[in-house]
């Protein structure tokens, strides 16, 4: 490896299910620039999640903890300002850090260690998302709907394609603006798109790069009666059963969906080419996940906030062809390891000393083909669904799920990837679900856990009550800057100065 400082460009997608991408494994997903990605990079086949919703998923990303240690439980938690993330800890190895698209903070602190913030979020940053496990009947008017899937089809424009579009343009004006200048610190550039999360929407020109007859239905259907009891309360949150879901819907949002995950593609595909044209790529690690899945009608679910397979894992390839060679990766690891690792890039394996406990493990060995990687996962969810919390653990061949409320669930990934046996009601396997359950009840306090879900809920509608009353309600969402006066043709600089400044590459 290099001793200098490598860049890092670090892509988001939003809800892209791993399995629907030809390299782990899908049949009809065209993303060519991915696959390229993934045939000269290193493939992580058991990435996942730690907490499959948007926010929480994010906020453990950020930090390398656990829901549990910053209290990430829903889409409307505080994202406290002092915990650290990994920009704070690259701006303090040298690195300029800039966020372009998606990042879901909510509270009024919309950077956390970004010195660049190029768009705002697609998402509100206030506290108006949260589940209320006081009163877990009544179903809030945001929650999900099956609209998603029953209006699912083609579009000329969308909210999601505005924002995207406006993130890649930023992402890309930040790269040439990089090359253009003096270049005194790496950057560490996150781009993070909302495609492919539904509303299943997209346009003709993405609809039409796939043959509708060869969309492909989900291979497993639970019925009502045989789902699990976390299963049937996600169908209640987005009330799966209010109308006829028809093979033809589903299809429909599986094409849309598809149609998103080209769209997403072509815009890594644009993102790579600005490194390209810049002369930057050799110099800059690229690395590809998302926040969670889709269960894209799998199980008779949708979206995600579920530890099965399709909501819990991600895509995630590392590409820096100069500096690793292209591998697959099949230890189970997930993205709360990835600050950590930027820490390792940043200062040559050396490390950092923390200002607090991480719970992140480096993928450093597993980058470089050397001894030492971890093979385990642990997951934690509170979100939308739960009405106490969900434990997840995912090590060696097994997933393991608990709730305090609920049966425990264990599948030998090797032997049932699709999840069909639970062998927690096997009693061959009682040892093995014992050791789970024990190390579960050693590892969490539900009761505790539960009530700082409650105490945190009832706080956060208190404010948001009182934020509504009054003439005045200063909203937190993030309102980027562009300093206009330094920007285009501006006669405070001499006009040969100014195109020369503008033009890359510079003419000699």
């Amino acid at each position: 490896m290099s001793n200098k400082q490598p860049n890092i460009l670090f892509i988001m997608a939003d809800q892209m299910a791993a399995s629907a991408l030809p390299f782990y494994g899908g049949k009809t997903a065209k993303v060519p620039h991915l696959a390229s990605l993934a045939e000269r990079g290193v493939v992580f086949d058991s990435a996942y999640t730690n907490s499959p919703l948007c926010a929480p998923s994010r906020y453990v990303l950020m930090t390398g903890q656990l829901p549990t240690r910053i209290g990430a439980w829903d889409n409307a938690a505080d994202f406290p300002a002092d915990i650290p993330t990994f920009p704070y800890y690259m701006r303090e190895k040298g690195y300029q850090t800039a966020l372009s698209g998606k990042m879901h903070f909510c509270g009024p602190d919309q950077l956390h260690g970004f010195e660049q913030r190029l768009t705002t979020d697609i998402y509100p940053a206030d506290y108006g998302w949260f589940p209320n496990w006081d009163d877990p009947d009544t179903r809030p008017t945001w929650y999900h709907n099956m609209s998603s899937v029953t209006d699912a089809g083609k579009c000329v424009r969308s909210n999601q394609l505005d924002f995207d579009d406006e993130v890649v343009f930023h992402a890309e004006r930040y790269l040439y603006d990089y090359a253009r200048g003096k270049q005194e610190r790496p950057f560490c550039l996150t781009v993070s798109m909302t495609h492919p999360h539904d509303p299943y929407a997209i346009t003709q020109e993405y609809w039409d790069r796939y043959e509708h007859d060869e969309i492909d239905l989900p291979k497993v259907r639970i019925p009502e009666a045989e789902q699990d009891p976390h299963s049937r309360r996600l169908q209640d949150v987005f009330a799966y059963y209010d109308q006829e879901i028809t093979d033809e819907d589903i299809r429909n949002a599986r094409h849309a969906y598809y149609g998103a995950c080209s769209y997403v593609d072509d815009q890594v595909g644009r993102l790579l080419k600005a490194l390209k044209d810049c002369n930057l790529d050799e110099d800059t690690i690229i690395v590809f996940s998302g926040d969670h899945g889709d269960m894209l009608g799998e199980r008779n679910l949708w979206f995600k906030m579920s530890y099965f397979e399709g909501s819990a894992r991600v895509p995630l390839i590392v590409s820096a062809p100069n500096r690793f060679q292209p591998k697959r990766v099949k230890e189970s690891v997930s993205t709360m390891d990835l600050l950590p690792t930027f820490v390792d890039w940043a200062t040559d394996g050396a490390g950092t000393e923390y200002a607090m406990p991480i719970d992140g493990r480096t993928l450093t060995p597993h980058v470089e083909g050397k001894e030492g990687g971890h093979d385990e996962v642990i997951g934690e969810y509170c979100g939308e669904g739960a009405i106490s919390p969900l434990f997840m653990i995912r090590r060696g061949q097994y997933k393991y799920v608990h709730c305090a409320i609920d049966p425990d669930q264990l599948y030998d990934l090797n032997k049932d990837p699709l999840e069909l046996n639970n062998l927690a009601k096997d009693d061959s396997y009682a040892d093995v679900v014992k050791a789970f359950r024990d190390e579960a009840l050693q590892r969490w306090d539900s009761d505790a856990i539960t009530e700082a879900v409650k105490i945190s809920q009832r706080r956060r509608r208190l404010i948001v009550r009182a934020m509504g009353e009054g003439e005045t309600n200063i909203a937190w969402d993030h309102q980027p800057y562009f300093p206009a006066t330094e920007m285009y043709m501006r006669n405070h600089i001499d006009l040969d100065d100014l195109e020369a400044k503008s033009r890359y590459p510079r003419v000699v």
